[in-house]
């Protein structure tokens, strides 16, 4: 079972992030953990791999990522590791990789689900209320895995923005702010996924955003850059479908709004709220320093006063 994080090692992994190239005091004066070694390994392997835009980014045999200058692609393997030391499963079979950028507070996960063709024609007729309900259910079930695994129970405080569905373009855009059961965080402080989704022949493709209320919304258009940069292969195309041979998915398009997304609600349900705001906190000082997030995490191995680009 993976283990979660408590805020102590929190705290350490934040400042193994920023600090984890150089020798500042704050970093010396951290209480000794174990687990330091690995979490520097898997930052600096992050720093090996990391792909400045821009560039085109294969997505396994189904799509490309078009990855437009400013944003900072790494890939699966060392992607799932960096992941795995936020306390986060990840199915590397599913899992296409992180994406950051200097204006983005927290980064961009991409996933594949290969469900088959997901029929849309009940975007025509789905009420945001009624979604909101099926979401705030379903995470009240999925608070139950939460527990099991020593994770805080979460809530669904309302939408951050209510579903879209371009039938032209097959592209999906929802997004919930997220809390702590009981805590009586600031609203800019609510956690936020931004789930953006682009649906293929065979799957979809997720783009999510974890971020907080406060900066979701600068950060929308960013999002939304990278989703329009995604396109399907030839062949794997939503427009491809062959109703006489493809599989069509048990579920419509609702289920990624409704209680299938509440089930794998995103990262932060994993993360945990209170975590990510610590890595903003972070980022915040760094930024303040003039420090942003390639600088953050991908300075040249052998040179640590230069940076990669």
């Amino acid at each position: 079972m993976t283990q979660y994080l408590s805020l102590p090692r929190a705290l350490t992994l934040v400042a193994a992030l920023c600090f984890g190239f150089s020798t500042l005091s704050f970093a010396e004066e951290a209480a000794p953990d174990p687990n330091e070694a690995k979490i520097n390994q898997a930052v600096e392997n992050m720093q090996r791999v990391s792909v400045p835009g821009p560039h085109k980014v294969s997505l396994g045999n189904q799509a490309v990522l078009n990855l437009p200058a400013g944003f900072t692609y790494i890939p699966p393997a060392q992607a799932a590791a960096f992941m795995r030391e936020l306390g986060n499963q990840v199915d590397e079979s599913a899992f296409y990789g992180l994406v950051f950028n200097d204006a983005i507070s927290g980064f961009v996960s991409i996933e594949y689900d290969n469900a088959g063709y997901i029929k849309d024609d009940d975007a025509k007729d789905w009420d945001a209320a009624e979604l909101l309900s099926n979401l705030q259910e379903g995470t009240k079930e999925g608070n139950k895995m939460r527990s099991e695994k020593g994770i805080p129970p979460i809530e669904v405080v309302g939408w951050v923005e209510k579903p879209s569905y371009d039938a032209a373009t097959h592209r999906l855009i929802w997004s919930a702010a997220i809390r702590d059961i009981g805590s009586n965080v600031p609203l800019k402080e609510q956690g936020v996924n931004y789930n953006t989704y682009l649906l293929g022949r065979e799957g979809y493709l997720s783009l999510n955003l974890v971020t907080d209320r406060g900066t979701v919304e600068q950060e929308k258009p960013l999002a939304k850059t990278l989703l329009n940069a995604v396109t399907f292969n030839d062949g794997k195309k939503y427009s491809d479908f062959n109703a006489s041979t493809d599989k069509i998915a048990e579920y419509g398009l609702a289920a990624l709004i409704g209680g299938l997304a509440a089930k794998k609600l995103g990262l932060l349900a994993i993360i945990g709220v209170t975590l990510l705001k610590f890595w903003k906190l972070a980022l915040i000082a760094l930024a303040g320093a003039g420090v942003g997030i390639k600088k953050l995490l991908f300075r040249k191995k052998n040179d640590k006063s230069k940076i990669v680009e």
